[in-house]
C-alpha cells in the first residue's frame, strides 16, 4: 500500500470516529487499532496511544481517537512513514524474481510441479527471513528455516493466526517437494493455488 492509499483509509477510518456513537464506536476503534498494528507497526507510539483511548467518556474517546488519526496522517504525508528501505526493496525486488521464475515452470509443459513448488517455498523463506531482519525481530535460539522466521513473526504478532496456518501449509508442499516425495506435489492445480496464495501474502504485507 503506496502513501496514498494509506492516507485516504486513515481518513476514512477517522471520518467513521468522527460519526459514531456509544454503540458504534468500539467497531471502528477496534479497526483502527488494526490499521495502525498491521500499517505503522506493533509497536508504533500510534498503535499504543490509540489502544489506551477508551477508558473515558465516548465524547473524549472520540476527539483523542480522531487526533491520533489525524496525525498518524500528517506522519506519512511528512514522508516519515516509509514503508520499504532501498535494502529492503531490494530484497523484495530478488523474491519476486523467484516466484517469476515459479510462474514460468509452472506454465511449462512437461515440468514437474515439484520444481515450481521448491521456488516458491524459497521465495517465501527469503520473504519472511529478510522481514526477519528488518524488524530487528530476534530469532533466539531457533535455527534458520520457513517455520522458524514465521513462529517470530507470529510472536510479535506481524503476521495473523490464518497467516500462520498458510504458511504450515504451504511449507508441507515445499518439504515434500524438497525431499522427492513426488505423488504429493503432482497436482499443478494445488501448487498454482500455493503461488496465488503466497503472492498475495506478499502483496498483504509489502512486497
Amino acid at each position: 500500500m503506496d502513501s496514498k492509499q494509506l492516507i485516504e483509509h486513515a481518513q476514512r477510518i477517522r471520518d467513521a470516529l468522527k460519526l459514531a456513537n456509544a454503540w458504534t464506536y468500539s467497531g471502528v476503534h477496534a479497526q483502527a487499532c488494526e490499521f495502525l498494528r498491521v500499517y505503522s507497526g506493533p509497536n508504533s507510539s500510534f498503535l499504543e496511544r490509540m489502544r489506551t483511548v477508551g477508558n473515558v467518556r465516548i465524547e473524549l474517546a472520540t476527539e483523542q481517537a480522531v487526533g491520533i488519526m489525524d496525525a498518524y496522517v500528517d506522519y506519512v504525508q511528512s514522508g516519515l512513514a516509509e514503508e520499504v528501505s532501498p535494502e529492503r526493496r531490494a530484497q523484495l525486488d530478488v523474491v519476486s524474481d523467484f516466484l517469476s521464475q515459479a510462474i514460468t515452470l509452472l506454465n511449462t509443459r512437461g515440468v514437474h510441479a515439484a520444481a515450481p513448488a521448491v521456488l516458491i517455498g524459497a521465495s517465501l523463506e527469503e520473504f519472511l527471513r529478510t522481514w526477519v531482519e528488518a524488524s530487528g525481530t530476534p530469532m533466539g535460539n531457533r535455527k534458520p528455516s520457513l517455520d522458524s522466521y514465521a513462529a517470530v513473526l507470529r510472536e510479535t504478532d506481524l503476521i495473523t493466526k490464518q497467516d500462520m496456518k498458510d504458511i504450515t501449509s504451504w511449507a508441507g508442499l515445499r518439504n515434500h517437494a524438497a525431499h522427492g516425495e513426488w505423488e504429493q506435489v503432482a497436482d499443478h492445480g494445488r501448487v498454482s493455488l500455493m503461488l496465488e496464495g503466497v503472492n498475495l501474502f506478499m502483496r498483504k504485507y509489502g512486497a
